[in-house]
């Protein structure tokens, strides 16, 4: 099994955080895309590792076109010889519509010929196809020689796609190279929502499972005692009320026969009530969501419950110290 861990956005030092978690042993260094562009970083990290994937986890992907995701995609790529991982997802309407100023509809459909119409970009750059993308969302017809990037030694990077309804998770399945499942994900739901949407993806393309990546970055709740272990209950059940806010998500909810919560918690949040909506979540919805176990236990637990699922993980450890955390990626690393 991979790990990763996270950097921060302070380019001065990134690029020192990012060779401390190679040496620690992680598989790969994740950004995000929240107060900060995800990409740069990436470019720091690059320069200071050699082993890690880097990766957006995630990038959002239509506030943005797939020739500007095609172009950085391969940039990344390129500098870090061939580590980069294109991690995409599509947030959420009111984001790209009023955040970015971006057109919205259809998000699995625009999302698959997005994907599909970077591999053509791709395939033009790297292979020499002709560019004669059309499709109902994107058009990429035109491409001249000074505007095709010449370091093509490493190739296109690899997709994958955050996704948590059946529909997006079938295109993941079909188009990409791995899926990103959402921490706000149950075991329950995984097994019987996730991997089948990815089966049916899997057989549109012709694809087998072993040539596609399942990363899933669960909630961690631990601690070195117990005033630890609480701050951190109290902060994972106040994160998964802030996703069981959103309606999307309502399925994942109702896998643990939840579903009734979802409405309260929306109605909790447009008051912004948003501390008080974590006093909701129950031990037992808790437990459904995180892995909650001493520092010792947490590898042990992980693959007990995700081993035959997962391919690689990613989780913040608390405030746990690097020898800690190192040994948790160790016996991970190690399964």
């Amino acid at each position: 099994m991979k790990v990763d861990g996270g950097v921060g956005w302070d380019l001065e030092q990134v690029g020192a955080e990012a060779r401390e978690l190679e040496e620690m042993g992680y598989s790969g260094i994740l950004t995000a895309e929240t107060g900060h562009d995800p990409f740069l970083p990436l470019a720091f990290a690059a320069q200071t590792t050699s082993r890690v994937d880097l990766g957006t986890g995630i990038a959002v992907a239509f506030a943005r076109t797939p020739m500007i995701l095609a172009n950085i995609g391969h940039d990344l790529n390129a500098l870090s010889k061939g580590r980069f991982v294109l991690g995409l997802g599509s947030q959420i309407r009111p984001h790209i519509t009023k955040r970015f100023s971006m057109p919205w509809s259809h998000p699995a459909a625009r999302m698959r010929e997005f994907i599909l119409a970077m591999r053509a970009i791709w395939a033009n750059w790297h292979d020499g196809e002709p560019l004669q993308f059309t499709g109902k969302f994107y058009t990429h017809t035109l491409m001249t020689p000074f505007f095709t990037p010449t370091n093509t030694e490493y190739g296109p990077p690899r997709v994958t796609l955050a996704a948590v309804g059946p529909l997006m998770t079938e295109v993941a399945g079909e188009v990409a190279d791995g899926v990103i499942v959402h921490a706000f994900t149950t075991e329950k739901y995984l097994r019987e929502t996730t991997l089948p949407a990815l089966e049916r993806g899997f057989a549109k393309a012709g694809k087998k499972r072993e040539d596609f990546e399942i990363s899933y970055p669960c909630f961690v709740v631990t601690g070195r005692d117990e005033q630890e272990m609480e701050q951190a209950r109290t902060a994972t059940r106040q994160q998964i009320a802030f996703y069981g806010s959103t309606p999307a998500y309502k399925p994942v909810l109702d896998s643990i026969g939840a579903g009734e919560l979802q409405g309260e918690l929306n109605a909790m949040s447009k008051q912004g009530r948003w501390q008080e909506m974590g006093t909701l979540i129950t031990d037992d919805m808790l437990g459904s969501f995180a892995v909650v176990e001493e520092p010792a236990n947490i590898a042990r637990a992980f693959r007990a419950r995700y081993g035959d699922i997962v391919d690689r993980t990613s989780a913040a450890y608390g405030g746990l110290p690097n020898d800690a955390r190192a040994e948790i990626v160790r016996e991970l690393t190690a399964a």
